[in-house]
Formats: structure tokens, sequence, C-alpha cells
């Protein structure tokens, strides 16, 4: 094994050697032979006793390969100017703890039945833990990589801990690599404030019994969870599946395919540059709940581009993105949100600002509400072929006081429950009248323009869906697009019958007048009505005066009588024609007198109230 030293060779012909012998090959390390690099290469050796390197410094890289451990190797504070690899060994745990490799440090297809404890281990180089076993005893860690620090790659693809993995504070140059990856026991990956220059990948059938704690993470490109697994805790308050909250993601969160998680996910308050991509993902909670309020925490997400849970994706329990920006598109086209609990919607998502479009249609289905409050989409919000079961007189949608361009809400079927609108400012809503909802609320809602462009008659269905009853504003909006558009009549029709919906709510006496009113000048938005009474009355009353003339009355000469201007004496009650003072009418004639008075008077009080709120209006 010395003159394999120095000349740099694999050493194979040595079946046991003790640990101390190789501190003293190490520490007195002889001269290598001319031409040649002295170096440790041990393959097949059983290793006796402890191998203790702490705090000494290596020359030349260490090498070993299908050796066995009866101790475990401890290296702490040691300092190894070039390699250290093991491959294939066997051995009770290792240690390294603030060792400082200069160039490779790989521990790979190992097998370990104690922890590897790599705190504040330096590599210049890359990391390797590739295909490495590691089973601890109960309630110990599997791998302690606590502020470990790596100039370039961090590789443990293929690792399988049966015990936690930490990675608090650790720095990572380039990518650190899970791929494949096993984690059981419940208990999880720890690496808070974890700093990743390039990609993280949690791919390539990666799972882990546990919680994956990510909070404050820095992660300078993608994270990849393709055909990933991940299984919470269990149930209880903080018990979560994966916590990426306060999180700097450079590039993309990406799940193309293959992403399963069993317990609540959280990434409040994360920035991603790129965009979330979560298709085909599957968030369940079930086993969680009712301690677990949201199957994903999105809530003050910021995302630079698109938010992706299409092709498949499903959620039992909550999806809350509350207060989120997102620079690009939210898309749930095809996705099905189940909530688990009344007390919680099935999607969350106010104040939520979006620069692209809100797609939850092609095939979208809730069971549970929908919340959206104060959401603002530039471009448009899409309900059509989606699904919102809730049940009867319960709310579906309460899109209130959100703003887009453009609201469709053509659903697949018409809701049971109730599409709240209120306060809402919409450009283009497009609906269909075959998936009007039972309930419809748009008390304060405004919108430019309806899509289709119904005549009136066929819109006021529309208008009487409120479940609190007649609510003036949506006739008055609705007359409003009409107007807009030059269609004047069908703005009166529908002011009509705004008047003839509130005469509901009105006291007898006031429902009388109101009954007046719609007959004679239509609430002075039919104000021919009152000219054609006119002139049946001005008609009726010539006829009749004509046949029974009044009697003449006063000292004074009485001007001819003049049937027509006598009878229009009578029935304009501000206005003297001269005939009314000097003629009185005998029997029948005086009740037609007084009739035809208290015509004139109710006439002018309701052309003059019906003016006045045109007047109004205008």
């Amino acid at each position: 094994m010395w003159e394999a030293y120095r000349i740099g060779e694999w050493c194979e012909d040595v079946a046991e050697v003790r640990g101390s012998t190789l501190r003293h090959l190490l520490i007195s390390a002889p001269s290598s032979r001319p031409g040649c690099q002295a170096r440790l290469r041990l393959r097949g050796a059983r290793v006796t006793g402890e191998l203790n390197l702490a705090e000494i410094t290596v020359r030349g890289s260490i090498r070993l390969d299908r050796c066995r451990f009866d101790a475990t190797p401890c290296l702490d504070n040691a300092h190894l100017d070039t390699a250290f690899q093991l491959n294939s060994c066997t051995m009770p745990g290792l240690s390294l703890v603030g060792a400082r490799v200069t160039l490779e440090c790989e521990i790979t297809a190992c097998t370990v039945t104690g922890t590897v404890d790599l705190r504040s281990l330096t590599v210049g180089n890359r990391l390797s833990l590739n295909d490495t076993a590691i089973r601890p005893a109960h309630g110990e860690a599997a791998l302690d990589a606590q502020s470990v620090e790596v100039g370039e790659d961090f590789w443990a693809s293929g690792l399988d801990c049966a015990g936690t993995v930490f990675l608090n504070s650790a720095r990572i140059q380039d990518v650190l690599a899970f791929r494949g990856t096993r984690i059981g026991r419940d208990s999880g990956l720890q690496a808070p404030e974890l700093t990743v220059g390039g990609g993280l990948f949690l791919d390539s059938g990666f799972s882990a019994a546990g919680q994956i704690n990510l909070y404050g993470a820095s992660i300078g490109g993608t994270v990849r969870m393709d055909d990933c697994r991940l299984d919470g805790p269990g149930a209880g308050r903080g018990a979560y599946a994966l916590n990426l909250s306060c999180a700097e993601i450079g590039g993309d969160i990406w799940s193309g395919r293959g992403l399963v998680l069993h317990g609540p996910v959280i990434v409040r308050d994360t920035s991603v540059r790129g965009s979330v991509v979560l298709k085909g993902a599957r968030f369940d909670i079930s086993s969680n709940a009712p301690t677990a309020d949201a199957a994903l925490d999105a809530s003050r997400l910021r995302v630079g581009g698109d938010l992706d849970c299409r092709d498949g994706f499903v959620a039992l329990g909550m999806i809350d993105l509350r207060d989120s920006r997102i620079g690009g598109s939210v898309l749930f086209e095809g996705a099905e949100l189940t909530a688990l609990d009344n007390r919680y919607p099935a999607l969350r998502g106010n104040g939520v600002e979006i620069g692209g479009v809100f797609n939850l249609c092609n095939g979208f289905t809730a069971h549970g509400r929908i919340s959206l409050f104060s959401v603002t989409a530039r471009s448009r919000v899409c309900f059509d072929d989606a699904v919102l079961d809730t049940p009867a007189d319960e709310w579906a949608l309460s899109y209130i006081g959100s703003s887009t361009a453009t609201l469709s809400i053509r659903m697949r079927q018409a809701p049971a429950g109730v599409i709240d609108l209120s306060r809402s400012r919409i450009g283009m809503l497009r609906d269909a009248p075959a998936a009007w909802p039972a309930g419809l609320v748009l008390d304060g809602a405004a919108y430019d323009s309806l899509h289709p462009a119904l005549p009136a008659q066929a819109r006021l269905p529309w208008l009487a869906r409120d479940p609190a009853g007649f609510v003036p504003h949506p006739y008055e909006q609705l007359a409003t697009t009409y107007q807009r558009h030059g269609q004047d009549a069908d703005a009166r029709v529908v002011l009509v019958a705004k008047h003839r919906s509130m005469r509901r709510t009105l006291s007898p006496a006031a429902r009388l007048w109101s009954l007046l009113q719609d007959a004679t000048v239509g609430y002075g938005y039919r104000p021919r009505r009152a000219v054609w009474l006119l002139l049946c009355l001005l008609t009726t009353g010539t006829a009749l005066f004509t046949a029974w003339p009044p009697i003449a009355v006063g000292d004074g000469t009485a001007p001819p009588f003049q049937p027509a201007i006598y009878t229009l004496d009578l029935l304009l009650p501000l206005v003297d024609l001269g005939q009314e003072r000097s003629y009185a009418p005998a029997r029948i004639t005086q009740w037609a007198a007084v009739a035809l008075i208290g015509i004139g008077w109710l006439l002018v009080t309701t052309v003059a109230a019906g003016a006045s709120r045109v007047l109004r209006r205008a």
C-alpha cells in the first residue's frame, strides 16, 4: 500500500488495514516516485479501527472503492488539497464537519448505517452523493449538510435516505440535484435559507415522506418537480408537504407531469422571475382536513410569467392566490378544484393582479365557490364551458369589485348557485341565456357592452334574478348600455320595467300612483301616451258639450261658446282660456266637467313628474 501510494496506483491486494495505518500513511506521506503523483487508492479492503483524519492536511487525493469500515471515518476540520472519493463503500457513518476539499468530494453508491455529517463542509468543485443509501438509527439525521459550501454542483441523484436531510443555509454555486432521491420515515428535507446559484432538481422519481422545507431559499435557476411525490408529515397546523415561502426563484417552478403532493403546500410571499407550471399536478389535503386551510397557499406570490395549472390539474382543498401578482396569465383550463370544507372556497383569488388572461374555462370544474374580490385582469376573465358545482341558493362565483376588459361566463350549464358581479368594472360582458345562473347579483356592476346583443325584452329576465329582489342599479346600467349604442327604444323599455318592478315594493297608495303614471305617460319615458290621451279627452269633451252646451253665467256678455276651447280650458288646470268661467255645465255635463278637471290635474302632474325624471336622467 505504501508503494502504491508513491506511484498513485490502486492497491487491491490488501484484505484488511487498520485505520491508524491509513492515518500514519497520510500524515507521513512518502514522496512520490519521479514522474508519478502520490495518492491513496485503496480497493476492496476492510478498515478496522477508527480512521481519524481530523484536523490534518492531506496533499494527495483519497479514493476508496468497495471498502468496509468498522468505525465511522472522521475527517472533521481536515484540509484535503485535492479530491476525496468513497465509492461503493460500507460504513457506520461519516463525518466531515468543517472539512475543506479543494477539488471534488464524492460519496457515491455507498451504504451508511448512521449519519453522514457534512456540516460546514467546503468543497471547491463538485459534491456528489449519487446512489448512496443512508440508514441511520431511528430519530437520527440521515444527511446533515448544514452550512455546506460547494463551488460548483451538488449531486444527490438516487440518494436513498431513511432519515432527515438537513441543508440549512447551504450555499451551492451551480446546480443542486436530487433526481430520483427517496427520503423516508416522515422526516423530509430541511433546507431553510438555502442558496443555489443554478437550478434545483426534485424530479425523475423524487419522493419524500415529511416536510420539504425551503423557507427563504434563493434559487438562481429553475425548480423542477417532474415525477415528484411529496407526502407531508400528516395532520396538524404547520405540517406542510412543501414550504417554499419567502423564497426567490430566478427561473421557473416547473412540473410538466407527475407531481403529486399529499399535504398542504405553501409558497406565500415568494417571488418567481419566470413562470409557475403545474401541469397535471395533484394537490391533496383530504387526510389533513380540517386542520389545513388550503391545498396550495400562494398568497402574495409574485410571478413574472404565467401561473399554468392546466392538463388535468386537480386540487382537493382550497387554492389560495390572495394578493398575488402574476405578470402573465393564470390558466386553469380543464382543472378540477374541490373545496373540502364549506368555510373555504375552492379557489380564492382576492386582490389578484393579472397582466394577461385569467382562464377558468374549457372543462374547468369547481366543486365549491369561487371567490374573486378586487381582482384586476388586464385582458380577460373566462368561464366558458366551465362547471360551477354548488348547491342552490349558495354562492357559486363572487366576482366583486373586480375589473377586466372582458368577462365571459358562457358556462357549460346554468349554475344552481348565485353569481355575484356587484361593483365590478367590465369592458365587455359575454354570456349565454341558456347558462344564466339561478341567482345573479349586478348591483353596482358597470359594463360597456354585452354579447350577444339581445333586445331589451330578452334581457329583462336576466335582471330579475337577484336574490335580494328588486335593485334599481342593474336596470339603469343596462339602459345606459343601450343608450351608449344608440338603442334608445330598448333603454326606455328597461327603465319602464325598472319602475314596474319597483312598484311591488311600494305602499298601496304609492302603488296606485305608480300604476297611473305607467298607464298615462309610461313614467315619463312614453310622452306620446299623454298626447293621445289629451286628444281623446278633447274629442270626447267637444262632442259632449256640443250636444249639451253649458249655460252662460255672469252679468256681462259671455264670449261665443266654443266646445273644443271649453274642453281644453277644463283639462288644463293652470291655463285660463275664458270659457270655463263664462259657462257653467248643467245636469249630466256637471259630472263630465268634474271628471275632465280631475283628469287634467292628474295628467299634468304625471307629465310633470315624468318630465322631471327624464331631465334628471339627462
